[in-house]
């Protein structure tokens, strides 16, 4: 599926080579706003040129910092100006960006390109959303199009019945714990391409666009570049229900169209999970009897409007224990209002629920952070686990609703009956909070855009000597010492370079060079976009370097796929991951 979308917008419809020219559908700027369309204004552009264009204000939580950081222009706010060059802007509090997307703007058949991975659920209606540097995206708004590897297909054949208290939430953790990392991994190496996860077979029709986006949003945890289902009946009724009825394509593998790769899962086998702290998932059941501190229900991920109004349903009359906070972050403002006409949000307010804002720094920790020496529990993908980050266990509402009425972990099925609830069809869809028109005639003068400050590009012009940095530097400026000309960081987990790709893209961290035992390909396109070298090696090589005060390196131009460079009286080997214009733009600093 994912070849037939990028073929329709190809030159070449058999997507031949290493790089190809794609035509961008959508562009969705949530973590770096303001630098993506700075880099769009430097090449030029007076209109952003894709359909839709968007830029989510994530901060609804304002604080003197954020509000001095938007009006100098930072790379992650939104400016009132942005409309005036096609840039819709999503204002503060419409809800977290991947539920409001798929709600008002996705679009089946159609490519996306992000600088969130957190975008992955828009898969779930049939659209490819693939994530990109600030670089790429201001290449895509000023001329429509954008270079990226063709990817390659793992296939998930989903089978069966889900039992009663088992939802979409717990169908994501037992392919995690299936090891579909490692299948992702293989399938890398095998093409050096990116991996798209398709999900197929009866029980995937058979799913709401709800629940679908839930099982797309792991896309990112397992290493892959994004996430698909079929556009079908199923999503032309979403799209019907949300009076975007024109936005429908149909979107289906061919007969006999081959996979990398097939996973195959009965749903009749899986029970409640929960995801430790330690990004291990295990059955509800073993973690039973763990007292829980805090529960954050919704945010933008895990949590469809089914599985709000049965944990409302589940915990009406029920009260929270007296060392137990519930926070209830709703997804939309679409799910606000429904939840609101239902009665559900009385009764979770009535059970104690506190109503909290989508603030994008729910998702990361920085706004009701896990509690400590007391367990959190939330059903939102998490972000990447590195250290020193605080973590919290991931599981099912209905996981949840134990937690909240019994203030401890437990398997949902000891509830006595399950919850049946009935999802509305006629949704609120006004788009109040979305500003679509220049020149509004209401409300204060539109600000001039501010500048943006952004990264110089900083080519390899000689043999470079970098600082060897061991791990990823907990949020702060870093940089490198007297008489070096940069920072070569190294890695040793999925998660670590995940994070790293994302600090990159916020403008977070400044580096030359990245060395990892395994680099995403679409990761690695985004760091070279950015002038960063992306060298793999094996997990003694890599362990070896980190070791390392420096590491000398040439010129990109003698680089060879394979490269030698001296430890000590050591040489091991890095192998450059850039392919064709990916070297070029190493080479130069910037794509």
């Amino acid at each position: 599926m994912p070849q037939k979308v990028l073929a329709g917008r190809s030159g070449d419809p058999h997507l031949r080579g290493d790089l190809i020219r794609i035509k961008v559908d959508q562009v969705i700027l949530a973590r770096a706003p303001a630098r993506a369309v700075a880099e769009a204004l430097r090449l030029g552009m007076k209109k952003a040129l894709p359909e839709v264009t968007i830029a989510y204000d994530g901060f609804a939580v304002s604080d003197p910092c954020t509000l001095l950081a938007a009006a100098n222009g930072a790379a992650d706010s939104v400016s009132s100006a942005f409309p005036e060059y096609n840039v819709l802007v999503a204002r503060a509090g419409i809800g977290y960006p991947a539920p409001v997307h798929l709600e008002r703007f996705a679009a089946p058949a159609r490519l996306a390109l992000t600088d969130d991975a957190r975008l992955a659920p828009v898969g779930g209606l049939g659209m490819l959303c693939l994530v990109a540097s600030p670089a790429q995206l201001g290449d895509a708004m000023a001329t429509g199009q954008i270079w990226l590897r063709p990817p390659r297909s793992i296939q998930i054949h989903l089978s069966g019945k889900t039992r009663p208290f088992v939802c979409a939430r717990d169908i994501s953790l037992e392919l995690i714990r299936c090891d579909l990392r490692g299948l992702v991994e293989r399938v890398e190496a095998r093409h050096h391409a990116p991996v798209v996860l398709e999900f197929a077979g009866p029980s995937a029709r058979m799913l709401s666009v709800g629940s679908r986006a839930v099982l797309c949003g792991i896309a990112h945890q397992v290493g892959a570049a994004a996430a698909l289902f079929i556009s079908d009946d199923k999503s032309e009724a979403f799209l019907r229900d949300q009076r975007r009825s024109k936005a429908h394509r149909a979107l289906a593998p061919d007969p006999g169209a081959p996979c990398d790769e097939v996973i195959t899962l009965d749903l009749n086998t899986v029970d409640p999970l929960i995801m430790d702290e330690d990004g291990r998932v295990r059955t509800a059941r073993e973690l039973a009897g763990k007292p829980v501190g805090q529960v954050l229900l919704g945010g933008d991920s895990g949590a469809t409007l089914r599985d709000l109004l049965a944990a409302a349903s589940l915990l009406k009359s029920k009260r929270i224990p007296p060392r137990l906070d519930l926070l209830l972050a709703p997804p939309s403002r679409q799910m606000l209002e429904v939840l609101g006409q239902d009665g559900a949000l009385v009764d979770l307010v009535a059970t104690g629920a506190r109503i909290i804002e989508p603030d994008r720094r729910v998702a990361t920790g920085d706004l009701y952070p896990p509690p400590i020496g007391a367990l959190s529990m939330r059903n939102m993908d998490p972000e990447p686990h590195i250290e020193g980050r605080r973590s919290f266990l991931v599981a099912s509402p209905e996981t949840l609703s134990y937690a909240v009425a019994h203030g401890q972990v437990g398997d949902p099925r000891s509830f006595k009956r399950p919850a049946r609830v009935v999802v509305p069809r006629i949704l609120p869809t006004e788009d109040v909070l979305v500003v679509r028109k220049k020149g509004q005639k209401k409300g204060p003068a539109v600000q001039p855009l501010k500048a943006t400050d952004l990264p110089a590009a900083q080519p390899w012009k000689l043999p470079a000597s970098l600082d060897v940095l061991p791990g990823l530097p907990p949020g702060v400026a870093i940089k490198p010492q007297a008489g070096n000309d940069g920072i070569a960081l190294v890695l040793s987990k999925l998660d670590e370079v995940r994070a790293a790709s994302d600090a990159v893209i916020t403008g977070a961290l400044r580096i030359r060079a990245i060395i990892a035992p395994s680099i995403p390909s679409q990761m690695v396109t985004t760091f070279a976009s950015e002038g960063i070298a992306s060298f793999q090696a094996t997990a003694s090589v890599v362990a070896a370097v980190g070791k390392q005060k420096d590491l000398k390196l040439t010129l990109p131009k003698a680089w060879a796929p394979e490269l030698e460079v001296t430890l000590g009286k050591n040489k091991v080997t890095l192998v450059w991951l850039a392919v064709e214009r990916e070297q070029t733009w190493t080479q130069h600093g910037k794509s």
